[in-house]
């Protein structure tokens, strides 16, 4: 359980519902993530916080089903159980297969088991790294 408990609609705030809308037209959804619910206890943080997802989740340079990859990939690495499967699920709907989360789930693991290594050796940058 959200440590605050999540914030439904019918018992929000004017502040609240306005992103809550904004949240379900952009999605094209008619319900709203236990996430945004959650952090809807501060306004300012939930209005904060969408717009930088709305922004750089948006169109851009990076395909989205990269950027959902991506965001699977932070998320295995945070450990962060509800950001796991909420991108999971849009990287799916974005085109992910199943072969695509398995070979992405190998990098993760990979550049964690390598990046600890890394660090725990101190290994200095190569030079031709650095031009």
């Amino acid at each position: 359980m959200a440590t605050l408990g999540l914030i439904e609609y019918h018992n929000a705030s004017t502040e609240v519902r306005a992103v809550y809308d904004d949240i379900m037209t952009t999605r094209k959804t008619d319900r709203v993530n236990n996430f945004w619910k959650a952090i809807a206890h501060d306004p300012a943080t939930l209005r904060r916080t969408w717009e930088s997802v709305k922004q750089i989740m948006g169109p851009g340079a990076l395909d989205p089903l990269v950027k959902e990859m991506i965001y699977v990939a932070v998320s295995a690495t945070n450990q962060c159980g509800y950001c796991i499967a909420s991108h999971t699920v849009a990287a799916i709907k974005a085109g992910m297969t199943d072969s695509m989360f398995t070979e992405l789930m190998a990098v993760v693991g990979m550049a964690n088991e390598t990046n600890r290594l890394a660090s725990g050796y101190q290994v200095e940058i190569d030079e031709h790294f650095r031009t």
